[in-house]
Formats: structure tokens, C-alpha cells, sequence
């Protein structure tokens, strides 16, 4: 069965970003459309959420990989200021284990500590300013 299945996606263009962001949000939209009350609201989400599904699984099996590539091409051109974010945050979220992140108060820019030192006297290696604060 998974070779047939890898026979068959042979040059197809198969799963990329913008495709996933079309499965989510077709998800998020079917669901959405079970919170309304009114009935016609209703099924025009669940109309859209499952055209938005159809479209994503047309990509996936598209054999015409160059225009989906360029279709992926402009939706990460789009979508690369609120991805870098994301990622900056995620980042942020990974290091507080193991470091205090701390703003300099003299030019704001962020210092790691790391954690368990007791207080320490830190000094920005941007602006020079020194703060004692605990890690």
C-alpha cells in the first residue's frame, strides 16, 4: 500500500507551507462554523472551510509543481514578517529554562543570564551601563 501511494505522488508537488496553512485554516473555519446559531452564517463557513480543504488538496496532487512553487514562493514572501515573529518568540520561550532575559535600562537591548548565579552585576555590551540583578 505505501508504495502505491508513493508511486502515485510521483511527480506531484505534495505538502508545502502555504498548503499546511490552507489545512489549518480550512479546519479552523469548519469548526468556526459549528459556533454560529444562525443556520445560513452557519453553512457558508462550512461552505468555505470545505472550499478551502478542496483547494488545499488540489495543490498537494497538483502535478503542475512549477506554478505551485511559485504560489509557495509569494505566500512565504508574504508571510516572512509575521513568521520571523513567531520564531523570535519561540526562541525567547526555549532559552528562559536555562537563561533570565533582561532589558538594559540605559539602551534596551535584551542580555541573557543565565539562571542560579545569585546576584550578579550585569553590564550591557551594547551601551556599557551596569545593573545588578538577580538570575
Amino acid at each position: 500500500m505505501r508504495n502505491r501511494f508513493i508511486q502515485f505522488m510521483r511527480g506531484r508537488y505534495g505538502f508545502d507551507l502555504f498548503s499546511k496553512y490552507l489545512f489549518l485554516l480550512s479546519v479552523v473555519i469548519i469548526l468556526l462554523s459549528s459556533a454560529f446559531r444562525e443556520r445560513s452564517i452557519s453553512m457558508f463557513f462550512y461552505l468555505i472551510g470545505w472550499i478551502v480543504l478542496v483547494y488545499c488538496c488540489v495543490r498537494v496532487f497538483s502535478k503542475n509543481t512549477q506554478k505551485r512553487y511559485a504560489e509557495n514562493q509569494k505566500f512565504m514572501e508574504r508571510t516572512s514578517d509575521l513568521r520571523g515573529y513567531f520564531q523570535k518568540i519561540s526562541g525567547d520561550l526555549s532559552q528562559r529554562k536555562q537563561y533570565h532575559i533582561y532589558r538594559c535600562p540605559g539602551c534596551k537591548q535584551k542580555i541573557r543570564i543565565p539562571r542560579g548565579k545569585g546576584k550578579i552585576e550585569v553590564r550591557c555590551p551594547k551601551c556599557g551601563t551596569t545593573f545588578i540583578k538577580h538570575s
